[in-house]
């Protein structure tokens, strides 16, 4: 169960407009230093009200997202046995092979996010998972 705690990273938004501060402007939110940055892709991604995806991961890929709108819980490990909350200005990391879920928080909204991943191959495997309840909730504010 320990194996995946740390494999999802949440940078604040608030935290990142610190950095910015004390930057002179440029800071750093997630770093993808050292896969050669040639296949990178970057995408939009609007998450219709009340849906969730099941659980699945990218394979080989890093994945980040940063939120524009709305608010999603995301759930990770081998039984999605932790989860965060994240919402606009908060950005979230995603290590290879990290099993995950993500789950749109409002009734009645789209959630919106901006994607990047580490390859522009579309790999998305799909897991059996039984999920944890309640999972281990981390990253809170």
């Amino acid at each position: 169960m320990e194996k995946w705690k740390t494999g999802v990273r949440v940078v604040r938004g608030a935290s990142l407009e610190k950095a910015l501060a004390r930057a002179g402007g440029r800071a750093t939110a997630i770093d993808f230093a050292g896969i050669g940055g040639t296949k990178t892709w970057i995408g939009a991604v609007k998450m219709p009200a009340d849906a969730v995806t099941g659980a699945h991961h990218h394979g080989r890929h890093e994945v980040a997202i940063y939120m524009t709108s709305g608010r999603l819980e995301i759930r990770w490990g081998d039984r999605l046995d932790y989860c965060a909350e994240i919402g606009p200005g908060d950005f979230a990391y995603f290590e290879p092979f990290v099993p995950h879920q993500e789950r749109n928080l409002s009734r009645k909204e789209a959630a919106a996010y901006l994607a990047i991943r580490s390859d522009n191959e579309r790999i998305v495997v799909p897991l059996d998972v039984a999920p944890i309840e309640p999972p281990e909730e981390m990253f809170a504010d």
